[in-house]
C-alpha cells in the first residue's frame, strides 16, 4: 500500500537497532496483544505517551519480621505503582475480521 505521494507506508528499519515505521510512526511489537483471530483486537496505534499514564509512587515501604523464621529476619516490602488510559482518544485498535 502506498500514500498519496507514492510512497510505500511500511517502511522496514534502515540501521540495526532502528524500529521500522507506518506512516513515519516507529511500530513497536508487543507479545502480550492477542493473536490474529475473527473480532480479535490485535494492533493499537497511537500516541501512548498521551494516552496512557503510568504512575510510580516514590518510596518503598519496608515491613521487618523477626518473629517468623528464626535465627533469620523476613523482611517484606511494598511499593505502589498504577496504570490507565488517560485519553482514549489518542490510541486506537483494530478489530479483525474473519
Amino acid at each position: 500500500m502506498k500514500d498519496g505521494d507514492g510512497n510505500y507506508l511500511w517502511q522496514p528499519s534502515g540501521k540495526p537497532g532502528e524500529a521500522p515505521t507506518l506512516m513515519g510512526y516507529p511500530v513497536a511489537e508487543s507479545e502480550d496483544m492477542p493473536n490474529l483471530a475473527a473480532g480479535s483486537l490485535s494492533l493499537a496505534f497511537g500516541d501512548f505517551g498521551r494516552g496512557y499514564l503510568i504512575v510510580d509512587r516514590v518510596g518503598i515501604r519496608v515491613l521487618r519480621d523477626p518473629y517468623s523464621a528464626k535465627p533469620y529476619v523476613l523482611f517484606y516490602t511494598t511499593k505502589r505503582v498504577g496504570d490507565g488510559v488517560q485519553d482514549f482518544d489518542a490510541i486506537k485498535l483494530m478489530k479483525f475480521q474473519a
